[in-house]
This record gives structure tokens, C-alpha cells and sequence, in this order.
């Protein structure tokens, strides 16, 4: 089912059971707990990083006290099952039973799109850290769904086709999980690599928790290109690297992944293997940036681990929020104020260690890191910075009124300029 489809299914089952909105709080119902209703892919094939997302939040409590905007939190956690259809129910509970006054969360990007679509129904504000569908902030933006402290899918792969051109790489191969976020992070890397004089000779699109990938390893063989870039999360990630290795490919062909390829919460457990595969994102764990490395450090010694891109977004979005409701007193029932207000700040003193702001469609305006992932002193792996692009703006290069009239990245459209 593509994008169109799904939005519009989601609407009419909305529409089927009607809306319930909470009331406007009393003045005494206001000096109570700021609600927050936090939503993580707890069991399925990404559950890693949705416990990861989980501990992002709460670490970020524990260090304010559990107090956001000079009110106590309560926090209300559900379980999204990497399903839309669960995420849409979750999400209503949450906000029609459990009267929380914003929603958090949700990791795969047909769980977001489910949720935001019924959010723009109720007015709740939805704050996604994670959840990078392109449209979110792009043709579709919906007011009250905002990108705290996260990202659009193909805002990293554009640079990244750059940097690949620059390596002198001619001709990718790519390997994608088949739904919108690998589209969008296939598709910003082959609109630039392929403008740039590149080509793309051939994509492959598998399902989500896919066991076995030697059918495409022993195409992707074949093909004899300069680079590969793979577009895994989770699971499917661990068993595309481990395998890739195992089927002799690494040592012949270099692997490029997005971001959440190689992210903590995959290459944490793993060996050699994922040694020297490149990435590209605004977070890296292993930069040697003050505010990064006190982040990382402080978090290594809370979990015992070296926190994951899932933990650190949510920790920031968390941090986002409560600088905007600092701003208004903690007036968080007044929707349309604290909606406006979050837009308006800017984040700082945050692990990235830059001041981040939104454009003017609501996403946040990063430095991209070329990230490899190499070995520590202590055995452990992870990302280190090796290129900088900063600066880099959801439409890259392109001017947004004409980058907005071309289709959104799909399976069936990738920017690839023909040559």
C-alpha cells in the first residue's frame, strides 16, 4: 500500500469512529501534571530502538526531576508494535482515556503517518523525533505534528550522494526495506548522485524483518559497482551487515548505510564486521565534541552502553519541549500557544553542541557528519565524524518551491536523472 493510500484509509477509519477531543482544562486542573503520552515500538522487529527511545525520555526526566515547565510529568508509555494499526489505537487511548496533552514518539514511518493523520484531527500536539517522513514537513505539513530534535528521511542522503561523488564512486547499487522511509533515504542519495554524473544500476526492496538476504547479496555481487547503500533498521540491519561479511562482500565492495544502520542499537552486539561502514547523520556518538561527549559518557554510565541515535533524539526532543514550555509557564493546555512556542525556540545547550532551529516548515537545520564506524580503545564500536557538511537545509541545494513540485520519493520514483 503506498503513502496515498494508506493517509487516506487511516482518514476514513478515523472519520469511522469519530473523534473524541479532551476538554480544556480548569485553572486548578492546570497546576496539575503535564501528561505526556509516549509512544515506542516496545515488541516487533525495531524494538531495540524503541527501548532505546524509552530510556532517551526518561533520562532526560530523571535529570530535570521530573519536572517540565515548572509542572510535574507524568509520563504514559504504550507499546506501538512497529504496527500503524496499533499506533492509531494507541494513540487514541492515549489522548481520549488518558487526557494526555501531547503525544511522543512512534519510530517506523507508517506508525507516524497513522498517528499524525489522527492528530490532525484532534489539534494534540505530536512531536516526532524520530519519525522522518519527508511530506511530514514538506506537501503534507500539518501544523501540530512538529519535528522536535528530528529529521526529514532524504535531508541526510542528500549529502551524502555529494560526498559519494567525491570519492570518485561511479556506479551504487541499493538495498532498502520496503516502506517510506527507505524510499525517501534511497531516494535523496540517487536524485544527487545521479545529477551529479552518477548512476544507479540497480534497487532492491525487501520486506520488513526479512531473515535471509543472500538472494540480493548474490545480485548485488554481480553487478560489480563502486559502492552499495543499504537502508536497514533494526533486525534487518544486523543480519544485512553479518551477512554482507559472511557472503565475502565486504572486503570487495564498500558498504554505505543510512544512518540507522549503523546505529548503536544494532552494531553495540556485533564485531568486525561492522567496522568501516560509512554513515551519514547529525548525531555522532563518537565526536569528540564537549556537549557530545559528556552526553555520551553521562548516558554509558546510566545504561552501561553508548547511547543509540534513538535515545539521543528523544532525549533532545524532550529537552525541546520543556524550553518551550519554560518560555510560557507551563501553560500547556493553551494548544495553539504552546504549538506556536515550540516553533519559535530554538534548541541549545543540547549534545549536539550547535544551536538548532527550524525552517520555515517546521524541521530542524542540522551539520551532517560522514560518519565511520571504528573500534575504541575498549573493543566497543562506533560512529566517528570524518566530514562535515553543515548547515544542510531539508531541501539540500534546491530551491523549496521547486524541489516541493516534484512527486515525494517513492519505490516508483527516485530522482534519478537518466543519462
Amino acid at each position: 500500500m503506498d503513502r496515498r493510500q494508506f493517509l487516506k484509509n487511516t482518514t476514513a477509519a478515523v472519520a469511522a469512529v469519530g473523534v473524541g477531543v479532551a476538554p480544556w482544562r480548569s485553572a486548578q486542573a492546570q497546576a496539575g501534571p503535564i501528561k505526556i503520552g509516549l509512544l515506542a515500538p516496545l515488541t516487533g522487529v525495531v524494538a531495540s530502538g524503541g527501548k532505546e527511545m524509552v530510556e532517551g525520555v526518561q533520562f532526560y526526566l530523571d535529570q530535570v526531576k521530573n519536572e517540565m515547565g515548572g509542572r510535574k510529568v507524568e509520563l504514559v508509555i504504550e507499546d506501538d508494535a512497529s504496527n500503524p494499526d496499533t499506533a492509531l489505537q494507541k494513540a487514541r487511548r492515549l489522548v481520549e482515556q488518558g487526557n494526555c496533552h501531547m503525544l511522543i514518539g512512534n519510530l517506523l514511518a507508517n506508525t507516524g503517518l497513522a498517528v499524525a493523520n489522527y492528530v490532525k484531527g484532534t489539534g494534540t500536539p505530536y512531536f516526532i523525533p524520530i519519525i522522518a517522513a519527508d511530506d511530514l514537513t514538506q506537501r503534507a505539513r500539518i501544523k501540530n505534528v512538529i519535528r522536535v530534535a528530528g529529521y526529514s528521511a532524504s535531508a541526510f542522503t542528500h549529502p551524502f550522494g555529494d560526498w559519494a561523488l567525491k570519492q570518485g564512486y561511479k556506479k551504487i547499487a541499493t538495498i532498502s526495506q520496503d516502506y517510506t522511509f527507505g524510499h525517501e533515504q534511497c531516494g535523496g542519495l540517487a536524485q544527487v548522485f545521479t545529477e551529479g554524473g552518477g548512476q544507479i544500476v540497480q534497487q532492491f526492496w525487501h520486506p520488513l524483518n526479512t531473515a535471509d538476504f543472500s538472494p540480493y547479496l548474490g545480485q548485488l555481487a554481480d553487478l560489480k559497482v563502486d559502492a552499495i547503500f543499504a537502508m536497514e533498521t533494526g533486525a534487518d540491519s544486523t543480519r544485512l551487515i553479518q551477512q554482507y561479511a559472511s557472503f565475502g562482500l565486504k572486503e570487495k565492495t564498500p558498504l554505505l548505510m543510512a544512518m540507522n544502520g549503523t546505529d548503536q542499537s544494532v552494531i553495540r552486539t556485533m564485531g568486525p564486521e561492522c567496522e568501516g561502514i560509512i554513515a551519514a547523520a547529525h548525531f555522532a556518538e563518537g565526536s569528540d565534541v564537549p556537549t557530545t561527549a559528556k552526553f555520551e559518557k553521562d548516558y554509558e554510565a546510566k545504561y552501561g552502553k553508548i547511547p543509540s541515535l534513538y535515545g539521543f533524539s528523544m532525549y533532545s526532543g524532550m529537552m525541546w519541549i520543556d524550553a518551550a514550555l519554560k518560555k510560557m509557564g507551563g501553560k500547556v493546555e493553551d494548544r495553539e500557544a504552546f504549538i506556536d512556542t515550540v516553533l519559535k525556540t530554538e534548541l541549545d545547550n543540547s549534545p549536539l553542541g550547535k544551536t538548532v532551529k527550524f525552517d520555515d516548515y517546521g524541521n530542524p537545520i542540522y551539520d551532517v557528519y560522514i560518519r565511520k564506524v571504528v573500534k575504541r580503545a575498549d573493543g566497543k564500536y562506533w560512529n566517528v565524524p570524518i566530514e562535515t557538511y553543515p548547515n544542510v537545509s531539508q531541501f539540500w541545494k534546491y530551491d523549496p518551491a521547486t524541489y516541493l513540485k516534484q512527486p515525494p520519493y517513492s519505490r516508483t520514483f527516485q530522482g534519478i536523472k537518466k543519462t
